[in-house]
């Protein structure tokens, strides 16, 4: 797999957590405990992103 398609792959899982986020942020009745875990799940993606991309250039 080349970095571009890593990156771009990466890119759709971080989307992807990003909505789940936002759903599991719309309940009244929320885990705190699992968007902390998301949140930190994306974090990563985007850390490995930018990795990704410093390196691609």
């Amino acid at each position: 797999m080349t970095i571009e398609a890593r990156i771009r792959e990466l890119g759709n899982r971080h989307r992807s957590l990003d909505e789940t986020i936002r759903q599991e942020m719309i309940h009244p009745a929320s885990d705190s405990l699992r968007v902390r875990e998301l949140k930190q799940q994306k974090l990563r993606l985007k850390e490995e992103i930018t990795s990704l991309e410093a390196r691609a250039h």
